[in-house]
């Protein structure tokens, strides 16, 4: 009987009780060790857009910030940057006004240490050819890009009746109540001299950005200045010298997700606003792109409602409303009126 058994211990393991325990406590160290390496890991994570969070039911507070909706978003690099301004953007600034004690009123009359207006810099710059420059004859003029000391004094951002800076308000409204993304194409009817359309230019990929305008001056401030100052040569946005509403340069290919004119038909016949729409109708991307107008549709409602309703239909377009917009840094806004391709 002893020699049965010495003979089966012989053939298999015979692992001890103390042993098992071992063994269990080592692999139980070995998993806490591992679950904590990967929790704490930077592995690249999934962003989820806006669309997606709101179609599974993610709020603000979890695909965005605060009472804030969520905005359409631009990869930068290798983050995300927010297409428009957050309530969180807002606040920090404030706060760093704070932070670091600042007050405007006590620095209005110090403009720098050597403060000029903008029609000494304009003197400047036409009788010695520029700020700091060169004692050597024009032949040797070392600009790359000779600009007008009016543009170079930005004299054109005066032409407009309203501050400079709210073209970047125009922006963020027509981009997020369109849902922009970089790919997006945009036509601007009279981009001046690229108040807003610097701000889609930048944001949009390149050649994604086309613009009819008829002024020269505008024309000449955006392409001698407002792009190459700006870094946005580069984007190559096809901007057109034209009137009339002819949009024959721009090829027949291109379909627009946004085409907006901002307080441009106001100056125009009613009738060659509705031979514009007429020949953009084909040309906006059918239910999701938008058209939009600032200010007021005269064009429109001095037909009557019912009557303009009409000739809308028989363009293939769709009121859907008006919108209104406050500005970001100024007491300012506007109301803006929205239509859309019914037909494909």
């Amino acid at each position: 009987m002893a020699l049965s058994a010495s003979r089966a211990m012989s053939k298999g393991v015979v692992v001890s009780v103390p042993v098992l325990v071992l063994s269990a406590l080592v692999a139980t160290v070995f998993l806490f060790f591992l679950l904590s390496s990967l929790s704490s890991c930077s592995c690249p994570t999934t962003d989820i857009s806006p669309s997606i969070a709101r179609s599974v039911g993610i709020g603000a507070s979890q695909s965005g910030s605060g009472d804030v909706p969520s905005l359409p978003m631009k990869e930068s690099g290798s983050s995300i940057a927010p297409l428009s301004t957050r309530k969180e953007d807002v606040e920090w600034v404030k706060d760093q006004i704070q932070a670091n004690g600042l007050h405007m009123h006590d620095n209005v009359l110090r403009k720098g240490i050597n403060p000029r207006t903008r029609a000494q810099q304009l003197e400047d710059l036409r009788q010695f050819k520029g700020i700091s420059h060169y004692e050597k004859p024009e032949s040797d003029n070392h600009t790359a890009f000779p600009c007008p000391g009016e543009l170079l004094v930005e004299e054109h951002h005066s032409n407009y009746g309203e501050p400079w800076a709210g073209g970047r308000d125009v922006f963020e409204f027509l981009a997020q109540a369109t849902q922009l993304r970089p790919d997006s194409s945009v036509l601007e009817i009279g981009c001046g001299t690229l108040r807003v359309g610097l701000h889609f230019i930048r944001y949009l990929n390149p050649e994604h950005f086309h613009c009819l305008e008829r002024d020269e001056l505008s024309l000449m401030a955006a392409f001698m200045y407002e792009l190459p100052a700006h870094g946005l040569l580069h984007k190559r946005p096809l901007i057109v010298k034209g009137e009339d509403m002819d949009f024959s340069k721009f090829g027949s290919g291109t379909v627009y997700d946004l085409i907006y004119a901002s307080a441009v038909f106001l100056h125009m016949p009613d009738k060659l606003v509705w031979t514009g729409l007429e020949r953009l109708a084909s040309k906006l991307k059918p239910y999701d792109g938008r058209i939009f107008v600032s200010h007021n549709i005269k064009f429109c409602s001095r037909l009557g409602g019912e009557e303009c309703t009409k000739r809308l239909a028989s363009l293939g377009l769709e009121y859907l409303g008006k919108q209104t917009h406050d500005s970001l840094l100024f007491n300012h806004y506007e109301i803006w009126f929205e239509f859309r391709r019914s037909k494909a």
